[in-house]
């Protein structure tokens, strides 16, 4: 039995392999960045000393998991993987149709391909970089609808990534006046990555869930962080302290009529995530899409050993050891930073602590992209890979106009099962060396990127303090 009344909460693993990471100079790190356009995307993985870009498919698999990769069926159709995928998935979600995909963004890309058309709205609490662009490219809009205190990276709320009921009444009500040809579907992700790792309640899902049935809209999670999201509804929702994660995160999935996945985050695994349903017509859309861009429907542009690691890590993510570890490793950076008044959006989310780049660097206007300088300033300072989630992300409207995001933020995302605490707090001690020096930092511009997800592979160059001093404020 696991005691739990020490303070401290240990890493419920022992580490069996080991991986070395390589040390760099300043001025090494200052040539790398430059060689990649001071995009850190376009940085070599080897010349990173710490890795938060995201925590998406970076995870450490567990021994059971290792061993499940050896049990992979790789014929071709009918795989006795993907039944015991399919057996987890159902037992987990409830959903009828599970459709394996190689990652999430597919999964997105096969449900609004099939299922929305130009002109129309898919609200959300907050859509994500690929959610966003996969609903944009069929030219319709994906529209918002966090709560306020979603939108304040200082408010204080234990569920800011609830979506506004009143809002999506209202986005609801003028789709009936339409004959229902507005809105295609309704989705809420959980947790809320835009809004900083925020955790949505099942109040607010079910209060989703009943105007979604008076309305007659089909109710779709984007459930990447589910059991994240869970462990924030045990810690933090009335009535809710005694269930197990696995219970909660039942009766999420039970509440909606489908879900996106990608299994690279609480799936535990490296690759790999899954379109889920109810609806028997939209499911064989899917699959016909499926076969034409992603393989069988009992593969989906995975292999066997893919669809068993999946399986064994969508076991493991729902265990409480786990889940107080990884939570708790998380609100550790963000109390260090809190601490020496580090701006930040508070509470700390689960996967990630999201650093205000717009409080900490006021002196750079947004579209000279303060997330940018912070991120970059972040790897040259100590070899910590962060991502902005900001105006280079999310400033670039569908008609090509530019305008400052709703936030300008700096994420770090911790990987499961990667970093000790040791690493943790030398994260710390580089982000307050950065913070201490905030009003040197500069501000960038961009000289190349693509129309959708430009933040992948943009091109920067810093801006120098003549052309600062002159007020150019040049994209």
């Amino acid at each position: 039995m696991t005691d739990t009344s020490f303070r401290t909460i240990i890493e419920p693993f022992r580490i069996k392999s080991v991986e070395a990471i390589k040390f760099t100079t300043r001025a090494e790190r200052e040539a790398a960045l430059a060689e990649a356009r001071h995009n850190v995307f376009r940085l070599h993985a080897e010349d990173v000393l710490i890795d938060l870009l995201t925590d998406s498919g970076t995870g450490a698999m567990s021994a059971q998991q290792w061993g499940a990769l050896m049990q992979g069926d790789e014929s071709y159709a009918g795989s006795r993987s993907f039944y015991r995928f399919q057996d987890v998935v159902r037992d987990l979600t409830g959903f009828a149709h599970v459709i394996p995909t190689h990652q999430g963004r597919a999964a997105e890309r096969i449900l609004f391909h099939t299922q929305i058309h130009a002109g129309q709205v898919v609200p959300n609490n907050n859509h994500f970089d690929t959610t966003r662009a996969n609903i944009e490219v069929e030219e319709a809009e994906a529209r918002d609808l966090v709560i306020a205190e979603g939108r304040i990276p200082s408010a204080i709320h234990p569920f800011k990534g609830n979506i506004d009921l009143d809002a999506l009444e209202r986005l609801l009500e003028e789709d009936a006046g339409q004959n229902g040809r507005l809105v295609p579907l309704v989705m809420v992700t959980i947790t809320n990555n835009s809004g900083g790792g925020q955790p949505v309640s099942l109040e607010n899902l079910r209060g989703v869930r009943a105007l979604c049935d008076r309305y007659r809209k089909p109710f779709f999670l984007d459930a990447c962080r589910f059991a994240e999201n869970a462990w924030f509804i045990k810690m933090r929702e009335s009535g809710q302290a005694e269930r197990s994660p696995k219970a909660i995160a039942q009766e999420m999935f039970r509440l909606a009529d489908g879900c996106t996945m990608s299994a690279k985050k609480d799936g535990l695994a490296n690759i790999g995530g899954f379109l889920a349903m109810n609806d028997d017509g939209w499911a064989e859309a899917a699959r016909n899409l499926l076969i034409l861009t992603e393989g069988f429907p009992t593969y989906g542009g995975l292999a066997g050993y893919d669809l068993e690691a999946i399986a064994r890590g969508l076991e493991e993510v729902v265990e409480e050891p786990y889940l107080r570890y990884r939570i708790r490793s998380t609100a550790y950076l963000a109390d260090k930073l809190l601490a020496a008044d580090v701006p930040m959006i508070r509470p700390a989310g689960g996967h990630a602590i999201y650093i205000d780049a717009r409080a900490l660097l006021p002196h750079i206007p947004p579209l000279q992209y303060p997330g940018i300088a912070l991120a970059n300033s972040l790897y040259v300072e100590g070899g910590i890979r962060g991502v902005e989630i900001g105006s280079v992300m999310f400033g670039l409207k569908p008609d090509g106009r530019e305008q400052p995001a709703a936030m300008e933020l700096v994420r770090l995302a911790i990987p499961r099962r990667v970093y000790t605490q040791s690493h943790i707090d030398y994260v710390a001690e580089v982000v307050l060396a950065v913070a201490a020096r905030s009003a040197t930092l500069r501000g960038y511009r961009m000289t190349s990127a693509p129309r959708a997800l430009r933040h992948f592979t943009a091109e920067f160059r810093q801006i120098d303090r003549a052309i600062e001093r002159s007020g150019d404020r040049a994209m």
